[in-house]
């Protein structure tokens, strides 16, 4: 009997760990982030009007995948918190930390959580780039 209950246990465990690691479901609800891609001016500049209503401790990250066009390399990333459910391109210069990633072209972290994700944000009236800083951790 103890040796059953210990296995249930254990299932239970395993499902739970499993299933929180997972990015939780959202549903757009933003007309824009539904009318445009992530990679258009209108979606960027939509993308910057919620994320400077929102505090930076209420969003979540999670690696989508790695990208490279004319020799630029690109993280895209699916956003959430406080209603916000959308998708973020990164654009990576030169750095330290991501390397790792970037190495394996985002291959072994996809889905990964990006912790405290940090960007800069490039906006004038032609165009709107983020720019990826730094992370504080990747919980995978």
């Amino acid at each position: 009997m103890n040796s059953k209950l210990l296995y249930v246990f254990a299932f239970i465990f395993l499902l739970n760990f499993t299933i929180a690691c997972d990015r939780p479901a959202c549903e757009n609800s933003n007309p824009v982030f539904e009318k445009f891609s992530p990679e258009t001016k209108q979606y960027k500049d939509e993308l910057v009007r919620q994320l400077n209503r929102i505090e930076n401790i209420k969003l979540r990250y999670w690696l989508e995948k790695y990208e490279e066009k004319d020799g630029q390399e690109y993280l895209s990333f699916f956003i959430q918190g406080d209603g916000l459910c959308a998708k973020i391109f990164l654009t990576v210069k030169p750095v330290n930390k991501i390397q790792d990633v970037l190495t394996k072209k985002g291959v072994g972290y996809r889905g990964a959580e990006f912790k405290n994700l940090k960007f800069d944000i490039i906006q004038d009236s032609a165009q709107t780039e983020f720019i990826y800083k730094d992370f504080d951790r990747i919980i995978d």
